[in-house]
């Protein structure tokens, strides 16, 4: 599986979280920040926009590196992502982002389908 895919689904490639930090982009940090804010309810500055993704070695943001339940339970169970977790499908913490997200469910499925699980 791509590595820049997360333990949810989620392309890291495609996060504005990880493309402000490649780019040391103070705008697209300050933007981001904005968004996510509002998206879920808690201040988020841009000084916590650093991320170089999910499950690369490298810098993350609070949230993922210390908080996500998603992150915690798949590294917890030592899977490569949730797609190669047998529980996937009735989960309740990856539906958070798979019921509302097709790609990021493709991605998990895609991993299941190819027989990648480990």
């Amino acid at each position: 599986m791509k590595k820049l895919i997360a333990y949810c689904g989620l392309d890291c490639e495609k996060c504005d979280a990880r493309k402000a930090t490649l780019n040391n982009d103070d705008s697209l940090r300050e933007k981001t920040a904005k968004l996510w804010t509002q998206l879920n309810g808690v201040e988020i500055t841009a000084e916590m926009i650093n991320c170089e993704g999910c499950r690369t070695d490298g810098i993350k943001t609070t949230f993922c590196n210390d908080l996500c339940p998603i992150r915690k339970c798949a590294v917890g169970k030592k899977h490569e992502t949730c797609g190669s977790c047998d529980e996937m499908k009735i989960c309740k913490t990856v539906s958070m982002v798979i019921a509302n997200n097709d790609e990021a469910k493709n991605n998990l499925t895609v991993q299941v389908s190819s027989g990648k699980n480990n």
